[in-house]
C-alpha cells in the first residue's frame, strides 16, 4: 500500500467517518462523486456537506468516489473509497459538479464504471445518474441528456424530501416521475421537449403532461439552521488538516459578472452565536480553521468573532475579501493569523470598468487597502483582473497595468517603513459571460483580442521588479464559454471530447454543430435561453434594468435582502424572525 493510500485508510478509519460503517443491507446505496480528483474533492466543503447530509439519513449510506489520476480504462475500474465498491452496485450515483471543465469527466467516470452514456440507454437495473453543484444551479443542459435527474438547490432544503420520495418507489421511471411533481428543485430532462427555431435558437422548452414548467430553487432561508463544516479532515487536501466552516451564503455586492452574486440570493450570513458555537467545536479538531463566504469581510463582527477564537490559540484563514472590508479592526486580526499572502479583486483595472461591472471599489479604496495590508505585517499582494468585458476599450486594459504601477508604488513605500518588500501577483482572466448575470446575453470575446490585451498588460508590466503576471488560456476560456451557454446540442460535442481524448481543437474543427453560435453571438432580450426553466426568483426584467445600468455605466448599491423586492428574490415577510439576514 502506497504512503499516501495509507493515509486514506487511516482516514477513514478515524471517528470523523463513523457514518460510513452503516451496513449497506436496507439501506439506499449513494455514490458520491466528484468528478476530478481527490485533493480538489475533498477541498470542496459543498462536497464534504452532501457526504455528512446523505450519511444523517438513518436508511442511506455514501461512500465517496473520485476521478482516477490516471485512467486505466478497464471497466469497473472505478471503485468507493470507503469500501472498494464498484458503482455499478449503487442504487445512486451523484455526481457533485462545481465547473463546467469537469463536464468531460463525468462522461469519463461513467465510461470507466461501465455505464452507457446516454441516459435513454441506461435501463432500471442500472444506478439512478443524479446530479448537483454549482453548474446545475446556472445551466445543466449540455450534460442533461446523460443524467437521470438533477438537483437544483441547496441540498440542506431538497436532499431529505428526494430521498424521501425514492424509497416509496422501485420502478425507475416512477421514482423520476414522482420526484418531477412532487419535489421541488428536481429537474429530469427527459420529461421535458425541447424544439428549435430555423435559426438555431430554441423555439419552445416544455414539459411532457403536466410536470412543473419552471423548476424553482428551495434555499435555505435561515443559515445558522444548518452545519456546514469540514466533515473529513485530511492533509491530502489544499487546506491540510484544516476546518472549513461556512460564515455567509450570497453575496450583496451585485457584481454583474458574478454568477454566485445572483443564483445564492438572498445573502445570508451565520448569526454570531452559531458562528461562534461552530468555531469552538471545530477548535476541538483542528488548529487551523478556514471561514469560507464570498467576502467574509462582509460578515456581521467578524472582527470580535475572530478575536475570540484567536484567544483561543486557534490560527485562522479566509477564503476572500474585500478592499473596502479592511477596517483596522480586521487588520489586526489579519496580522495576528500569520497570513502572508492577501487577494484583492479589482477585477476591473479603469473606474470606468468597475462601475460597468459594479464593482463598488474605487481606485483610491484599493490603493489605502494594499498600504494597510503591508503595514499589517501580509507582505505578498494577489491582484485579479479580467479582460474582455462588456464594453471593454484598449484604455480600460491600459488602466490594468497603471492601476497595478500605482498599486506597486504604494506596495514599495509601505514595505520600506517594514525593511522587508515582499511580491505582487497579477492574475488576468477572460471574462466568461454567466447564466442568471445581467452579462447573459453578451458575447465572449473574440480569443485573438484576449490574446492582444493579455500580451499588453504583460509587456506594461513586464520590467516592473516584484511584480509577476499570470494568465489563463483564451482558448481554454473560450471551451467553458461553450459549456457554461450551450443547450442539449452541446452534449454530441461533449461526447467527441470524450472519444478523442479531449483533443478540443480537433472536435471543434470537425463538428457539424457551430460552436461560434453559442459562444459569439450575443442574445437578444426575448431569446429562450436554455436556464430560462430555472426559477431562481430573480426577475428578468431586474437583470435587463442591470445590463442598461452597464452601458451607462451606472452602478446599484449592495443588496438589502430582506428590505427590498427589485430583483425578486425577496417577498414580503419572507424572512420574519430570521437572524442571519444581513
Amino acid at each position: 500500500m502506497s504512503r499516501k493510500a495509507g493515509d486514506r485508510r487511516t482516514e477513514l478509519l478515524s471517528a470523523e467517518t463513523g457514518t460510513i460503517r452503516k451496513k449497506w443491507a436496507g439501506r439506499i446505496s449513494v455514490a458520491l462523486t466528484y468528478p476530478n480528483y481527490y485533493r480538489l474533492g475533498m477541498s470542496n466543503l459543498g462536497f464534504q456537506t452532501v457526504y455528512r447530509l446523505i450519511n444523517d439519513l438513518e436508511d442511506v449510506v455514501c461512500e465517496r468516489v473520485f476521478l482516477p489520476e490516471q485512467s486505466t480504462k478497464r471497466r469497473n475500474s472505478i471503485r468507493s473509497l470507503e469500501s472498494g465498491r464498484p458503482l455499478v452496485d449503487f442504487d445512486i450515483i451523484a455526481f457533485s459538479i462545481a465547473f463546467e471543465n469537469d463536464y468531460p469527466h463525468l462522461l469519463t467516470i461513467l465510461a470507466e464504471a461501465g455505464l452507457p452514456l446516454w441516459a435513454s440507454e441506461r435501463n432500471t437495473p442500472h444506478p439512478l445518474i443524479i446530479a448537483g453543484g454549482v453548474t446545475s444551479l446556472l445551466n445543466p443542459e449540455p450534460i442533461a441528456p446523460f443524467v437521470n435527474c438533477f438537483l437544483i438547490g441547496e441540498a440542506e432544503a431538497i436532499l431529505p424530501a428526494f430521498f424521501d420520495v425514492y424509497k416509496e418507489h422501485a420502478c425507475k421511471e416512477d421514482v423520476l416521475e414522482a420526484l418531477a411533481r412532487e419535489v421541488p428543485g428536481t429537474y429530469v430532462p427527459a420529461l421535458y421537449r425541447v424544439s428549435y427555431a430555423p435559426d438555431g435558437t430554441i423555439a419552445e422548452f416544455l414539459p411532457e403532461d403536466d410536470f412543473p414548467a419552471r423548476i424553482q430553487r428551495p434555499f435555505v432561508r435561515d443559515l445558522s439552521s444548518c452545519d456546514t463544516r469540514s466533515t473529513i479532515l485530511t492533509p491530502n487536501t489544499t487546506f491540510d488538516n484544516t476546518c472549513l466552516i461556512e460564515a455567509g451564503r450570497g453575496c450583496p455586492h451585485g457584481c454583474r459578472f458574478c454568477a454566485a452574486g445572483f443564483v445564492y440570493r438572498p445573502p445570508r450570513f451565520r448569526s454570531r452565536t452559531n458562528l461562534e458555537k461552530s468555531l469552538r467545536e471545530a477548535a476541538l479538531r483542528a488548529k487551523k480553521i478556514g471561514l469560507v463566504a464570498a467576502a467574509v469581510s462582509d460578515v456581521p463582527d467578524i472582527a470580535s468573532i475572530c478575536r475570540s477564537a484567536l484567544d483561543a490559540n486557534v490560527q485562522l484563514s479566509f477564503s476572500s475579501l474585500r478592499a473596502d472590508g479592511l477596517r483596522p479592526e480586521f487588520l489586526e486580526i489579519l496580522n495576528q493569523t500569520g497570513v502572508k499572502t492577501a487577494t484583492i479583486a479589482p477585477d476591473g483595472g479603469s473606474e470606468r470598468m468597475r462601475r460597468v461591472i459594479n464593482k463598488g471599489i474605487s481606485e483610491d479604496t484599493l490603493l489605502t487597502a494594499v498600504e494597510f495590508l503591508v503595514r499589517a505585517g501580509i507582505p505578498n499582494i494577489k491582484l485579479y483582473f479580467m479582460v474582455g468585458l462588456p464594453t471593454e476599450t484598449m484604455a480600460d486594459v491600459e488602466a490594468v497595468v497603471t492601476l497595478c504601477k500605482k498599486v506597486k508604488h504604494r506596495f514599495l513605500k509601505a514595505s520600506r517603513k517594514r525593511q522587508k518588500i515582499g511580491r505582487i501577483t497579477v492574475s488576468l482572466n477572460s471574462f466568461i459571460p454567466k447564466p442568471f448575470t445581467p452579462f447573459q446575453w453578451v458575447p465572449f470575446e473574440d480569443i485573438n483580442i484576449l490574446k492582444a490585451k493579455i500580451k499588453h498588460v504583460k509587456d506594461g508590466l513586464r520590467r516592473v521588479a516584484n511584480v509577476q503576471v499570470h494568465a489563463d488560456i483564451p482558448r481554454w476560456a473560450y471551451i467553458q464559454a461553450l459549456l457554461s451557454r450551450g443547450d442539449r446540442r452541446t452534449a454530441d460535442l461533449l461526447v467527441a471530447a470524450h472519444e478523442n481524448r479531449g483533443n478540443w481543437a480537433r472536435i471543434l474543427k470537425e463538428s457539424v454543430l457551430n460552436p461560434d453560435f453559442y459562444v459569439y453571438r450575443e442574445r437578444s432580450f426575448d431569446e429562450v435561453l436554455p436556464w430560462d426553466f430555472i426559477d431562481h426568483g430573480i426577475k428578468k426584467s431586474y437583470l435587463i434594468s442591470e445590463y442598461r445600468k452597464s452601458l451607462r455605466a451606472e452602478t446599484t448599491p449592495p443588496c438589502a435582502a430582506g428590505r427590498c423586492t427589485a430583483c425578486g428574490v425577496c417577498k414580503e415577510d419572507v424572512f420574519q424572525g430570521s437572524a442571519s439576514v444581513l
